[in-house]
């Protein structure tokens, strides 16, 4: 056991007896002074497993930079700082570690001394100075390696172990437990594949380059040959180039002999034209002349014609006008037959009607007394009356109760359709903020089928403030990861939800479940009233209304139930309310309070943060209100339907009682009928009787009426036909006219036609002519040009042949020129040709077979040296096939019982976990690596470990289970591991334990140390392990009064006491 104190004292931790058996390697004794947060302290851990426990800030991790700054680690080791003077405690200037490590024969002491002035270290070894690189041989001789996370992981750096790519973790794994020639037979076959690449590359760009030479001197050897050849190509091109120019001459003196006469051809076919385009133009105007002439005529008859069809139009009106008034007259006699017609029907009817009329008359009895009969059926009628207006007076009382009911029926809607808006604006909130929890909520919503029990929206929308201007409190309270999470009651569905969301739709949300026993209706510490001097007027919970597992879950972890809000009073009685509430958590108007007890000095600290603005809850919904809304919009409802089977009722009593109202009224009818019917029928038939008279009075002469009506249309027909025979005559005229209009557009339409063709045939003379012209004064200018290039041409041959302007050309030239083409065609095509031929000997002079010797040389030499690389590349491939076999197999032994241990230790769990050797490609050895897959929940797959797919519990459970599957097989004399615990649930932290414990006290393990600040209760413990307490404050004993048997005696005797 060990305690520890900042004040200026020296305190040993442990025992320093005999201990049992250390590893070689393994640390002995741990010296500090000035360093970190002690004074002076020394540590004797023990062979097998170190827990080393304390309190934070008390100095345990302060052990674990001591043990690797002073085995000559890199302050970047341990994450902490990058100068080793900052681990000098504050006011010192000098720091001292001292390590004793144990080996045969003695043990080695290493020590160094840490100056803060320039940041500069001294070391010793056995109490003399030394060198870093000593230090670091010595320590690399005893396979202790501070860099590698699988021997020395500090607190700072467990999570860079997740991190850890496939290949770093397999080099770390090698240099930790694998033999010390795995890792130097890893470094070989890198460096041999290295090397085998890079000779590849050499050997493919070397033969490259070889082929290449040998086409080059292929090339040479050939060039070699057409040396001469070039030669006699010139000689051919220079006297081709000499003919040439004479061949142009002839050739432009021939084209000028032929231009010449097409010219003159030419001049003479534009005089024939203008002699024939000359008449073309007197007959053309002749014919516009009489074209005008026939236009005059065609429109004096076209007016003559218009006048004789104006006339005829008025005739033909006339007419119409005649066959309407014929038409007036017969429709006039038609209707004079339809009124006699009608009369004669009339008085038939009138006949027939006196005749019935008298029949019942005569057949009509005494008229008896019916008033009894008319007395009774008018009571029956008044009560019936009486009934109605009851009726309708139940009907409109009712009708205005409906209205008012839908009045406020409508009322509500609005008020729910308020609050439904509020929750749409919360879910686009929600939406533009956590894009994939909104989608979730969707998906949710359609599959709440799937789940066992109730779960809850994300709480942003289900948490409904009471007021909104409270809603800072609420968020600041709660965490934004929480305000977007899905509330479950059941683990098993929050799990299953997990795997469908995160697993399969790759979607980044978050989950809690309530506790299984509902703490939302928790009760607070003290009742708010006691609170109320302070300006308190609320606990959180009260603020808002959410449902229960929301509420039971917001109670467990946050205690919203027990957390009161205060006003601008509060602030001002901080300090009076943190000493006699003893609060740990209160809100006042725009601040946060926290509040902590130092568990070492009992000193109470608080902080206080300013409120943020609300970002969710400000737009809250009532649920209360809205339950209540909702219950009223059903009553309502049940109030209308029972209205309504009322209403129906009573409409369909008063039908009934309308009914028989219309059946008392027809009998009185028909009573009060039977009294006055025989008056009525005798004033009747007396009426009738008049009306007869009257109709036969009224009688019409149809046969006169027919005569006038005949006399009538005679004479209109007389006065038809003479109109018909004026308009006759009218058409007649317009015919003669229009025969003689189209005679003369007949003549108008020939002689336009003979103009076109007069004017398209002087066109085409004078389109003929213009052609003749411009082609003669093309000829013309070409013979000018001819003449003058025929003369240059001549210059030009006397030039090149270097002749006098009087000299003719010398025989040997005309001897020499008849052998080679006589067109200017074949010339060029001669001359390209030999130019071509000439061309491909370019560059060659007398110096090509000296090239052609030296490539030769070089390429001897080249292919001497590909074969001595190629050799070097075959036996770089047989020292890679042995040391592969070496290297490979043990490693994959090796990796196979890592495998066999870490699924051992995860089975105990009731997990599953997996290490294998990743391989992307077999001859990449530099990509070679380990692979550690992991599952926690039978529902989900094996994961990969990586430091963003799962949970920071899981992530030190699966790494402290991998380093304890290591231990076993450690090559290393010491592993540190500095609280890896944290953020473990309890089940595994004490399952984990139990390993440790179990692996790190067999007899042929290492060294380990634990660092941990905290040890669950009722653990498994070793008789081998070697527990270091460290203490640490200002209420500390000096070390002079530090006695542990005395403590324990006192202990003990204080326990007699007590059962006595």
């Amino acid at each position: 056991m060990a305690v520890v104190s900042q004040k200026k004292r020296k305190i040993r931790l442990g025992n320093a007896e005999a201990r049992p058996h250390f590893v070689e390697g393994s640390i002995v004794r741990i010296f500090i002074e000035n360093f970190l947060t002690y004074d002076s302290c020394e540590v004797y851990p023990g062979p097998n497993l170190n827990m080393i426990i304390g309190a934070n800030g008390t100095g345990k991790s302060s052990i674990v930079c001591a043990i690797c700054l002073g085995l000559g680690g890199k302050p970047s080791f341990i994450g902490r700082a990058d100068k080793v003077g900052l681990f000098v405690k504050q006011g010192c200037l000098k720091g001292l570690v001292e390590i004793e490590l144990c080996k045969t024969p003695d043990n080695i002491i290493i020590t160094r001394e840490i100056q803060v002035v320039n940041n500069t270290s001294a070391w010793f070894i056995n109490k003399k100075p030394t060198t870093l690189k000593t230090v670091e041989e010595q320590v690399a001789a005893l396979n202790i390696q501070m860099d590698n996370l699988c021997q020395f992981l500090p607190q700072d750096r467990v999570g860079e172990f997740a991190k850890l790519s496939k290949v770093e973790l397999l080099e770390a794994t090698e240099k930790s437990i694998g033999p010390p020639e795995m890792y130097r037979f890893h470094c070989e076959l890198k460096n041999f594949r290295e090397k085998e690449r890079e000779l590849e590359n050499l050997c493919r760009d070397k033969t490259n380059s070889l082929e290449k030479m040998r086409q080059r001197i292929e090339r040479y050897k050939q060039d070699v040959e057409r040396y001469h050849e070039r030669k006699h190509h010139l000689d051919l091109i220079e006297m081709l180039e000499r003919k040439r120019p004479w061949v142009e001459y002839e050739n432009v003196r021939q084209q000028h002999e032929k231009v010449k006469q097409s010219r003159d051809q030419a001049k003479e076919e534009v005089q024939n034209l203008k002699e024939m385009r000359s008449p073309l133009s007197k007959k053309i105007q002749e014919t516009e002349e009489n074209l005008k002439s026939l236009d005059i005529k065609i429109r004096d008859k076209a007016g003559e014609i218009k006048d004789i069809s104006q006339k005829c139009k008025q005739k033909q009106d006339a007419l119409e006008i005649k066959d309407k008034q014929i038409e007036e007259i017969n429709q006039a006699l038609r209707m004079k037959k339809d009124e006699e017609m009608d009369r004669q029907r009339k008085i038939h009817n009138t006949r027939k009607m006196i005749e019935d009329w008298k029949n019942e008359l005569n057949a009509m009895a005494v008229c008896e007394n019916l008033q009894p009969q008319i007395d009774a059926v008018n009571n029956k009628l008044k009560e019936l009356q009486e009934e109605k207006a009851n009726i309708d007076s139940d009907i409109s009382d009712l009708t205005a109760e409906k209205m008012n009911q839908e009045k406020e029926k409508k009322r509500i809607n609005d008020n729910l359709e308020q609050l439904n808006n509020v929750m749409n604006m919360k879910e686009e909130h929600l939406k533009g903020r956590f894009k994939d929890t909104h989608t979730a909520l969707v998906w949710l919503r359609k599959n709440k089928d799937k789940f066992k029990k109730k779960v809850c929206e994300p709480m942003m929308l289900e948490i409904s403030m009471k007021d909104n201007r409270h809603a800072k409190y609420v968020e600041n309270h709660i965490s934004s990861s929480d305000m977007s999470a899905f509330v479950f009651e059941s683990q098993e569905d929050m799990e299953a939800f997990l795997v469908e969301m995160r697993d399969h739709r790759k979607l980044r949300v978050n989950a809690v479940c309530a506790p299984h026993e509902s703490c939302a209706e928790s009760l607070p510490s003290r009742p708010i009233e006691e609170l109320h001097k302070y300006g308190f007027f609320s606990y959180l919970r009260e603020l808002f209304d959410a449902p229960r597992p929301v509420m039971s879950y917001l109670c467990s972890q946050y205690h919203v139930h027990d957390v009161p809000v205060g006003t601008e009073k509060t602030r001002r009685l901080t300090e009076r309310i943190i000493q006699e509430t003893k609060l740990r958590q209160m809100y006042t108007a725009e601040e946060k309070y926290v509040v902590k007890v130092s568990a070492y000095t009992n000193l109470t600290l608080s902080t206080n943060t300013s409120l943020k603005v609300a970002q969710f809850l400000n737009s809250s919904v009532d649920t209360e209100e809205r339950r209540q809304l909702e219950k009223q919009q059903q009553d309502i409802i049940n109030a209308s339907q029972a209205l309504d089977v009322r209403l129906t009722a009573l409409s369909e009593r008063k039908k009934h009682l309308e009914c028989r109202d219309n059946q008392l009224r027809q009998q009185k009818k028909e009573l009060l009928e039977r009294g006055s019917r025989r008056r009525q029928l005798e004033s009747k038939i007396a009426v009738k009787y008049d009306s007869l008279r009257q109709l036969e009075q009224d009688a019409i002469n149809l046969e006169k009426e027919f005569q006038q009506a005949n006399v009538k249309i005679k004479e209109i027909n007389i006065q038809k036909v003479r109109l018909v025979t004026e308009l006759m005559h009218l058409i007649k005229n317009c015919i003669s006219l229009n025969i003689l209009k189209v005679d003369l557009a007949l003549q108008s339409a020939t002689v336009a036609a003979e103009k076109n063709r007069l004017e398209l045939e002087y066109k085409a003379a004078s389109v003929q002519l213009k052609a003749a012209e411009q082609r003669f004064n093309e000829l013309d200018d070409r013979k000018r040009i001819l003449t003058k290039n025929c003369k240059e041409l001549l210059k030009k041959a006397e030039y090149i042949c270097k002749l006098t302007p009087d000299q003719h050309l010398p025989k040997e030239f005309q001897t020499a020129f008849q052998a080679l083409p006589s067109t200017l065609e074949e010339i060029d095509a001669f001359l390209n040709e030999e130019k071509t031929r000439a061309s491909c000997f370019t560059g060659l002079n007398a110096s090509v077979v000296e090239e052609y010797n030296r490539e030769t040389q070089e390429a001897q030499q080249l292919t001497e040296y590909l074969e001595e690389k190629k050799n070097e590349l075959d036996n770089y491939k047989r020292n890679i096939s042995q040391v592969k076999e070496k290297w490979l197999n043990p490693l994959k032994k090796l990796i196979e019982q890592i495998n066999v241990k870490f699924s051992s230790f995860f089975s105990s769990m009731q997990c599953v976990g997996e290490v294998d050797l990743h391989v992307e490609n077999e001859e990449e050895y530099d990509k070679y690596g380990i692979r550690i897959r992991v599952k926690f929940h039978r529902s989900t797959e094996l994961h990969e470990l990586t430091a963003y797919h799962q949970s920071g519990g899981e992530r030190s459970v699966s790494t402290m289970l991998y380093l304890m599957a290591l231990q076993e097989f450690n090559k290393c004399p010491f592993r540190v591991v500095d609280e890896i615990n944290q953020g473990m649930d309890p089940m595994n932290e004490r399952r984990v334990f139990e390993m440790v414990v179990k692996t790190a006290c067999k007899e042929s393990t290492s060294q380990y140390f634990f660092i941990t600040p905290k040890l669950l209760q009722n653990l498994t413990y070793n008789d081998k392990m070697t527990v270091l307490f460290v203490y640490n404050g200002p209420f500390m004993l000096e070390a002079s009064q530090w006695d542990l048997k005395a403590f324990c005696r006192r202990r003990r005797r204080l326990g007699r006491m007590d059962e006595q």
